[in-house]
């Protein structure tokens, strides 16, 4: 059984980005770059799922610039037996990374696709639904638990208020939520090895897919900032700046 597993380049969750000082978007130049959290997590979850002898075979994509390939390379070090790279300067929106995914997935005939349930820097979270519609494949989202089988996945998944356990056929579509497990520690000599793994480089026309944009960015801008707090003696000042200050009650 093959799997494969989507990864995003995206800015380390420890940096704080800053806006632009035209407003045109947020500044990363200079900082930071780290694989998604919640990819590298479905990443993680690929790997155990190959050393519980359920999968044969790993395959990690990421779509971007060509600096995505740390990324990848990132991937093939945590346990990814190759990588595909669908190199594009463009900025890619989720329907379209969704297509490209779909294009790689119907290439490599992968019965298992993972990937993480968001990435923080847009926090979209709608690619793994839009990716499971065009492949017409049962979807498994904000998965907490995955059991695989010969013929299908059993999913939990995290939904408001509790948890609830879904059968998928397989082929099938998992967004992972960071509750799934925890990533391993990349040590050094699979860094090295990974340098020799195999990395196939595609463009978007290759697996005719358009990069054109359907939304435009008019402006960014930083959140306001959150006004003070106030102290009130006891309940009944609370009560009564909520009602005649606040209009609450």
């Amino acid at each position: 059984m093959k799997a494969l597993v989507a990864v995003k380049r995206v800015v380390d969750y420890n940096v704080k980005v800053r806006v632009k000082a035209d407003e045109s978007d947020v500044d990363i130049g200079n900082v930071k770059m780290s694989m998604n959290p919640f990819d590298e997590v479905a990443v993680e979850e690929a790997v155990r799922l190959k050393e519980a002898g359920k999968i044969s075979e790993i395959v990690a994509v990421s779509l971007g610039e060509k600096k995505c390939e740390e990324t990848l390379r990132t991937a093939l070090a945590m346990g990814a037996d190759r990588a595909v790279h669908i190199e594009t300067d463009a900025k890619l929106e989720s329907l379209t990374v969704a297509k490209m995914l779909k294009a790689v997935a119907d290439k490599e005939q992968s019965q298992l696709v993972l990937l993480g349930k968001q990435a923080i820097d847009d926090d979209a979270n709608q690619t793994a639904q839009m990716l499971a519609a065009l492949l017409n494949a049962p979807q498994g989202t904000f998965a907490s638990k995955v059991v695989l089988s010969e013929n299908e996945v059993v999913v939990t998944r995290e939904i408001d208020g509790g948890e609830e356990t879904v059968a998928l056929t397989l082929p099938a579509v998992i967004s992972a939520d960071l509750r799934l497990n925890e990533p391993r520690f990349v040590k050094l000599p699979n860094i090295m090895a990974a340098k020799k793994k195999p990395l196939e480089k595609l463009t978007p026309e290759d697996i005719g897919v358009s990069t054109e944009a359907r939304v435009r960015v008019i402006k960014v801008s930083e959140p306001k900032a959150r006004q003070a707090g106030i102290k009130v003696v006891d309940v009944a000042e609370l009560v009564a700046k909520l009602k005649n200050e606040a209009k609450a009650i």
